[in-house]
């Protein structure tokens, strides 16, 4: 979860880290249990990830890049995009018809979202910010990451100050839910 780095360098192990999942989803037969278990840790690291975009990428995108208004407006309308189909994907179990489709969406989107990102967010921001400011804004991300939600939240607020203000109590409750659940964990 927290990687270290600038927020490029933080977000981008993110990135990664999502995509090793779904390599290992994409390696199981359908139905298998372990399908199920991997898409809750994808879950679980894109809300995190997604809650730290929203309280401290993008409003630097909007802040400091030429064109930053549209290009976080866009972003963010992705991010809506994902989390409706996280939520859809929560309340199915590996076996259900709707599982495979649902989850094969969610990593094409994931996938188109990686490569806008790291081929053209990521650039002008490293361009428009100073080394020292990256590095800053890459511990708000970790920090935000430690206390943001681990289940999609499609109602709830995706824009700064509403985010800042509800993501901690809302992450608060999934990762209670979580521990109490076993979710996230993958049974060897």
């Amino acid at each position: 979860m927290g990687h270290g780095g600038t927020v490029i360098e933080e977000l981008t192990a993110d990135h990664r880290e999502v995509e090793e999942l779904f390599a290992k989803i994409e390696a199981l037969p359908p139905v298998h249990e372990k399908r199920k278990q991997y898409a809750d840790q994808a879950t679980i690291a894109l809300v995190r990830h997604s809650v730290a975009e929203e309280e401290y990428l993008y409003p630097a995108v909007r802040s400091h890049v030429v064109g930053g208004e549209a290009l976080a407006a866009k972003e963010l309308a992705d991010n809506e995009g994902t989390e409706r189909l996280l939520k859809d994907l929560e309340g199915l179990g590996g076996e259900d018809p709707a599982f495979d489709h649902i989850l094969t969406s969610l990593i094409q989107e994931i996938r188109t979202h990686v490569r806008d990102q790291e081929g053209n967010l990521f650039p002008r921001l490293d361009e428009a910010l100073p080394q020292p400011v990256l590095a800053e804004l890459g511990d708000k991300v970790r920090r935000v990451k430690k206390h943001a939600p681990t289940r999609p939240h499609p109602a709830s607020p995706h824009k700064p100050p509403a985010v800042k203000l509800v993501a901690p109590g809302i992450g608060l409750v999934d990762r209670t839910r979580d521990a109490l659940s076993g979710r996230g964990k993958v049974k060897d």
